[in-house]
């Protein structure tokens, strides 16, 4: 057997390609949009992609689902449940799918329907030979991770609450997945950071044993706790899930590879002005903070570069990218990486530029947890000061400690409520570390906020500095 997991970190997500050697057939599950590791290792192994198996409609990246069925003529599946714009193989519940010869030897995976993350959702049992009493492993997608389980209420099922879906969740864990030997290996979808759920591992494979043991949400209790338990404290969703969601069930326009073309400083303001564009500086933080164009948005590659940039650019917006020497390419494929294919181009060397035209430079006001605007840091739960002070963190963070008088609004749904902020007075922000905060504050500035700024490094800074 041919076994392998791509994993990719600035997204948290997870891939794999399982094939029988003694064939040279092979299956692609969950790929990512850019297919070319895929197609290379499977050349260098002797392996044919005959298939390519989608454990649910993603919504957190674009699949390429549809960019392998090109270049192999690889049939597309689903789980039987999903409903998709071009034509599926539906795979049904219990249903195996041999790798091996016709004598029916050879890599086998079979199909758990595994509700609950979606109605779509499966799990794909594993084994090199098809009589193993103990699998291989078990591909669990969005419903198990280490650590973790698929969050209920992310795209709830049309007619289904959260609340359904997590009932439905919890019979696919106790009905299939936990009635696996322990010694079968987990392998999810995602990892730590991920907004599929709240408190997944840096682990990317446990055992079912294992998670058995450790796993918080698979601890004996009623139905009705475990419903209560994961439906509660989720992660804000990112603006641009519903969007790639839609793209993977109904169809995407094809990936097109190669770098942004070069702009000139009045053809990125023209693409600004005329053309609605939005300008994302893609720099580290620091460089960002020091010197950026008026008006630009903010998310460095050093961090989850497309999860924020979704956050903060609308699906469909022309993007110019203002990168540092050498890194545009980067910038477009992990904007492609989540369906964001309009970008327009990227101004070559944004800091010489700034550096020749300071008039359209800004430089963003930050301060220390010292430099708060009331004594020892903090802000009473009733704020005199007129300052609005906002923790862009998840709720679980902050529910777990935040400064007095601070209000929730996290990172991924911050354009959406810009309207509960008064532009008119100031705003102080601050996350954990203090990246987010400055994601946070290109933002407001950005739509015409006047005074704004974030706290160096965060709450982290601020705790141990008022503690």
């Amino acid at each position: 057997m041919h076994f392998a997991q791509y994993y990719l970190d600035c997204l948290s997500q997870a891939s794999y390609l399982i094939g029988d050697e003694s064939t040279g057939r092979a299956v692609l599950v969950d790929p990512r949009r850019d297919i070319d590791e895929y197609l290379h290792d499977a050349e260098a192994a002797g392996l044919r992609i005959e298939l390519v198996i989608e454990t649910h409609v993603h919504a957190d990246f674009l699949s390429g689902h549809l960019e392998l069925a090109r270049a192999t003529d690889a049939a597309i599946a689903f789980g039987e449940a999903a409903e998709t714009g071009f034509p599926v193989r539906r795979l049904r519940d219990g249903e195996r799918i041999s790798l091996g010869a016709d004598d029916g030897e050879g890599v086998t995976l079979t199909v758990l329907a595994t509700p609950g993350h979606t109605l779509e959702s499966i799990c794909l049992v594993i084994r090199e030979h098809p009589d193993d009493e103990v699998p291989f492993g078990v591909l669990t997608g969005d419903t198990l991770f280490v650590g973790d389980v698929g969050r209920p209420d992310l795209l709830s099922a049309a007619g289904h609450s959260p609340q359904d879906m997590a009932a439905r969740l919890h019979h696919s864990l106790h009905t299939k997945l936990l009635t696996l030997p322990d010694a079968t290996r987990v392998f999810p979808a995602h990892g730590a950071g991920s907004a599929c759920g709240r408190s997944l591992s840096t682990e990317t494979s446990s055992t079912i044993g294992d998670q058995r043991r450790l796993n918080y949400a698979l601890q004996p209790m009623p139905e009705a706790d475990f419903v209560r338990l994961v439906t509660a404290g989720q992660p804000a969703t990112p603006g641009y899930f519903a969007h790639d969601a839609a793209l993977n069930r109904d169809g995407h326009a094809l990936l097109e590879p190669g770098p942004p073309p070069a702009l000139t400083l009045d053809e990125v303001l023209a693409a600004r002005d005329r053309q609605g564009a939005a300008l994302l500086d893609c720099r580290p933080p620091a460089a960002y903070t020091r010197a950026h164009l008026a008006g630009s948005l903010h998310t460095s590659l050093d961090t989850r570069f497309a999860e924020y940039a979704g956050s903060v650019v609308a699906p469909g917006t022309p993007i110019v990218l203002l990168a540092d020497p050498g890194t545009e390419q980067e910038a477009r494929l992990r904007l492609a990486r989540i369906g964001y294919d309009h970008v327009l181009g990227h101004l070559p060397d944004p800091a010489a530029v700034l550096e020749r035209t300071p008039a359209l430079a800004r430089r963003s006001h930050r301060i220390r947890h010292d430099e708060l605007p009331l004594p020892a840091g903090e802000l009473p739960e009733e704020n005199p000061t007129g300052i609005q002070l906002i923790d862009v963190r998840n709720p679980a963070e902050y529910e777990a400690g935040a400064l007095p008088g601070a209000r929730n609004i996290p990172l991924a749904g911050l354009s959406a409520r810009l309207t509960e902020l008064d532009p008119a007075r100031p705003v102080v922000l601050y996350c954990r570390s203090g990246n987010r905060s400055v994601i946070a504050a290109a933002l407001l500035e950005a739509h015409g906020f006047g005074d704004v700024c974030d706290v160096v490094g965060g709450y982290d800074a601020v705790a141990a500095g008022v503690g």
